[in-house]
């Protein structure tokens, strides 16, 4: 039964590329994932990689074991979940990824709540502003924003995402007013870099869609860093309303362009498309729904 159990690792080895960064995403060492393999491969009494210094790649019987190693996993996943969608409360551990800031500012805080409610569950909350693979990553939900590439994935819509262009009152005192998209060539302008079109905001305004290569001094990869800099008077950003609201609430910030909208984007709630979703996943996607759901998320009320 050791074999069995030496599956998920090949299956991990196979799809990283490589030993080591299977053992860093598995969270074992070098030496015990070699050794699983090693077992694995006496037992089948074949080799399942072809090894070389700097890279190994899977042998024809390798390909072939890949091949229903896959699909054993999926099948004993699919009886996992149908199992544990019988027992009525949702156990077990919960994997999640979220951008940065609002992880940060938004989910985080909801954590405690949801844990006191649903005791049998862990979570493992990992914040991350880059797209990751949630299978190969052993994720069972994201939270992400904007169009889905990824077909094979469930989406649970949980509001939308407005943005707004803002700088602090001191920066306005100091600079040319705003009362134009084009003004802003004028002026520096801050940028999210991990924004499809940092560089290039795009407006809707009583003379229809008007877009406006803005430049400026400083590019950041985080919204909430960003937000810092715009709050210091470095300049005119463009920000998510659930990084800006409570800036713009107390004076901090000041809404520019009122007459003119942003595109809105759609948060969702993805986890992998299984045949019985886990009750775990279904436990945090309706709870997240009830706190942040709705056509106006509550930080835009």
């Amino acid at each position: 039964m050791n074999e069995i159990a030496a599956i998920p690792v090949f299956v991990k080895v196979a799809e990283a590329g490589g030993f080591a960064a299977a053992a860093r995403q598995l969270g074992l060492t070098n030496s015990a994932v070699s050794k699983r393999i090693s077992k694995l491969e006496a037992h089948l009494g074949t080799q399942l990689f072809h090894r070389t210094t700097r890279s190994i790649s899977l042998t024809e019987a390798g390909e072939v074991y890949f091949a229903h190693a896959v699909q054993a996993l999926g099948s004993a996943r699919e009886a996992e979940d149908a199992v544990t969608s019988l027992q009525g409360k949702p156990v077990g551990q919960l994997r999640v990824c979220a951008p940065v800031s609002f992880g940060i500012l938004h989910i985080a805080p909801l954590m405690a709540r949801f844990l006191q409610n649903h005791p049998g569950i862990s979570l493992d909350l990992v914040m991350d502003d880059r797209v990751v693979d949630l299978v190969d990553s052993g994720f069972d939900m994201a939270i992400r924003a904007g169009k889905l590439e990824d077909s094979s994935l469930v989406s649970r819509r949980l509001t939308d995402v407005r943005s707004v262009i803002v700088a602090s009152p001191n920066y306005l005192k100091a600079h040319e007013s705003i009362k134009l998209p084009e003004d802003l060539l004028h002026h520096n302008c801050l940028h999210y870099t991990y924004s499809r079109d940092p560089m290039e905001w795009v407006f809707h305004g009583p003379l229809g869609k008007q877009k406006v290569k803005t430049k400026g001094s400083l590019g950041i990869n985080n919204s909430q860093a960003l937000c810092t800099a715009l709050v210091d008077g470095l300049g005119v950003g463009r920000l998510p309303t659930f990084v800006a609201s409570p800036h713009i609430k107390s004076g901090r910030l000041t809404t520019l362009l009122s007459d003119y909208s942003l595109p809105e984007q759609a948060l969702y709630a993805v986890f992998p498309e299984r045949r019985h979703i886990p009750a775990k996943v279904r436990a945090l996607t309706e709870y997240l729904v009830d706190c942040i759901g709705g056509d106006v998320a509550y930080w835009d009320n």
